[in-house]
């Protein structure tokens, strides 16, 4: 499966003076993005996987600890095969980083420090998102 766009890592700065510090993405574009929802992982037992989006595009951002984020193409959204290749991220607070995810992928995620905190960003509205929706088991690409 062919896909236009790619997925992206975007890097952010830090600015840090006398007063604290700022956090910033000035190349980063919220323009597409209609909401955004933050997954919580009190222990790093916890896996979210998988769930996957033919068109929904998705920006994965850590806002405390850091994950562990594995994405997969499925090549056939209701019955995709068991063997297929991953690419591995690992998300953490000090990186500022934001992980832009095009529709065409599944995705998992899972906690590697107590108390971590991902915040997701999606193109598409809560409804919108439930009709292009695809759940699979955690173990189906990857094991945890």
């Amino acid at each position: 499966m062919i896909q236009e766009e790619k997925i992206e890592l975007i890097k952010g700065d830090i600015y840090t003076d006398q007063r604290g510090s700022l956090r910033f993405f000035n190349n980063f574009d919220l323009g597409p993005i209609k909401r955004f929802y933050v997954s919580e992982h009190p222990d790093v037992n916890i896996v979210k996987a998988w769930q996957g989006h033919k068109k929904e595009q998705k920006w994965f951002y850590v806002i405390a600890g850091s994950f562990k984020v594995i994405l997969v193409q499925p090549d056939d959204w209701d019955n995709p095969s068991e063997d297929l290749e991953y690419e591995e991220f690992v998300l953490d607070v000090n990186k500022n980083e934001v992980l832009s995810v095009p529709g065409g992928h599944a995705s998992g995620f899972k906690a590697l420090l107590p108390n971590s905190k991902l915040m997701v960003f999606s193109d598409f509205s809560l409804d919108d998102s439930l009709n292009d929706d695809f759940r699979y088991g955690k173990d189906l690409w990857y094991k945890w």
